[in-house]
C-alpha cells in the first residue's frame, strides 16, 4: 500500500499570482480534512533564500504542491539545490484549476506526476510574474 503523499501547500503571499478565492478555499478544504500538510508563506521567497526546508520536501517522497505551473515549481525547487523527483511529484496549480478540481486532487491518496521532463529552465515571465525571484 502506498504511503499517504506529503501535501504542501504555497500561499502565494508576496508574488499575489493566485486568487485569493481559489487560496483561501483550497486552505479551508486542507484545514477541514484533517489530512496533515504544511504550508508556506511563498515558494519563490523561499527558492530565493535557498530555505533549506526545500531539501526537505524534495526527499520527502510522494509529494503534493499546491501552488502554480509545475515548471516553474520545478524551477523555483532546482535553483534552491532541492530538486524534486519527477516520478514523486504533483504539482497542482492554483494560478489555472479551480479549488475543486485541487482539493479533488488533494484528496485521490494517488501521486499524478506531472513535472515537465528535462533540465530545469527558467520558466517564461508569465509563470513567474510579480514572483519575488530576482534573476
Amino acid at each position: 500500500m502506498p504511503t499517504a503523499p506529503h501535501i504542501l501547500y504555497c500561499n502565494c503571499t508576496y508574488a499575489q499570482v493566485v486568487s485569493k478565492e481559489v487560496k483561501e478555499a483550497v486552505l479551508r478544504k486542507l484545514c477541514e480534512s484533517g489530512v496533515p500538510f504544511e504550508a508556506v508563506a511563498d515558494l519563490c521567497e523561499m527558492s530565493a533564500r535557498k530555505d533549506p526546508s526545500l531539501q526537505r520536501f524534495s526527499r520527502c517522497g510522494n509529494l503534493k504542491v499546491a501552488a502554480c505551473f509545475p515548471r516553474a515549481v520545478k524551477w523555483l525547487f532546482t535553483s534552491a539545490n532541492a530538486a524534486l523527483p519527477s516520478d514523486q511529484t504533483e504539482v497542482l496549480n492554483m494560478r489555472v484549476q479551480s479549488a475543486e478540481q485541487i482539493c479533488q486532487a488533494i484528496d485521490n491518496p494517488e501521486i499524478t506526476p506531472n513535472l515537465p521532463s528535462g533540465k530545469a529552465v527558467a520558466p517564461p515571465a508569465n509563470e513567474l510574474a510579480g514572483s519575488a525571484v530576482v534573476a
